[in-house]
């Protein structure tokens, strides 16, 4: 399967919304930072619809994305949010010829359904903010990540700061994963995500502390997170916010912690990725070596093809 190809100025990126609804007020930053570095952008006709809690009906989001990956002038595809409703697509999309393609994709939160299905039939893909993401202003290392990542340079800048040591120990794989309730979503379907020897990150948000425990132990009660090589905790964004009083409240790292640590694997957490307000874009799909003692993540490999 063909790597995407880095971008170069000029190159068009289409704009898509297979998951929740958006404004154009919503996303005119984040295609201003991508125009502003050279690329064209291009809106997909169904990316500013509305039907309830998603970004128009079913196949109106399919058709975008499906457009998007097979348009021979499209270089990336970019998503403008996430929210829900990725899964939903799956039936309408033809899946091996979007990974075929080797465009380069990218997203996060929802869009983590989508990227376990292309990472799954050999594409990598790179999880990254979004238009909606972009509107909101980041640090200068947000966006040097961002563009780095796009031109298949290192993602990580220098000032991005390292994750904290759970479990100390070097390990070194594919990193797959992304925003851990899709993870879960996928148990037991065709696109369940092969954590075996994986390096997997996880994230998410606004999800209650109890809720953190049930999908750690979810992962674990089907055996998923005992196959990794190595773990890496973005940030589980407001969770303290969303605390059931009914249930009773534990800080998210402690159950991160009571949850992990008996694995044995090395594991960091606070790595700066996923709903934070600083992010790293992070390939998916390609080898990386992580040192849980350092708190860091370094890719041993590109995430594009170089002309």
């Amino acid at each position: 399967m063909p790597k995407p190809k880095a971008l170069q100025p000029g190159d068009t990126i289409s704009i898509v919304s297979p998951a929740s609804p958006l404004t154009p007020a919503q996303t005119a930053k984040g295609i201003a930072i991508l125009e502003g570095a050279g690329y064209k952008t291009k809106i997909m006709p169904h990316v500013y619809e509305a039907a309830r809690y998603l970004a128009g009906y079913d196949q109106q989001r399919a058709q975008d994305l499906q457009e998007a990956f097979d348009d021979p002038e499209t270089q990336a595809v970019f998503c403008s949010r996430g929210g829900y409703g990725c899964s939903r697509l799956l039936p309408y999309l033809d899946l091996d010829r979007m990974a075929a393609s080797g465009k380069l994709f990218s997203g996060f939160s929802d869009i983590t359904v989508l990227h376990a299905a292309l990472n799954r039939r050999g594409l990598p893909t790179l999880h990254a903010p979004m238009a909606l993401t972009l509107n909101t202003t980041r640090e200068p290392w947000v966006y040097e990540s961002l563009l780095s990542a796009l031109q298949g340079l290192d993602p990580i800048p220098s000032a991005a700061p390292v994750g904290k040591t759970i479990v100390g120990g070097r390990a070194e794989g594919t990193v797959l994963g992304g925003c851990m309730i899709l993870l879960c979503d996928l148990l037991g379907t065709p696109e369940q995500v092969d954590l075996t020897d994986a390096i997997v990150v996880l994230e998410d948000v606004d999800e209650a502390p109890h809720r953190i425990d049930a999908m750690l132990t979810h992962l674990l009660n089907a055996g998923s997170l005992q196959k990794a090589a190595g773990i890496v905790v973005g940030e589980m964004t407001r969770t303290e916010e969303h605390v059931d009083p009914t249930i009773g409240e534990k800080p998210w790292r402690s159950i991160v912690e009571e949850r992990l640590v008996p694995l044995g694997i090395p594991t960091i957490i606070d790595f700066p990725f996923g709903h934070a307000k600083q992010m790293l874009s992070l390939p998916l799909g390609i080898r990386a070596e992580m040192d849980a003692n350092l708190g860091t993540l370094k890719y041993s490999e590109s995430l594009c093809e170089q002309d």
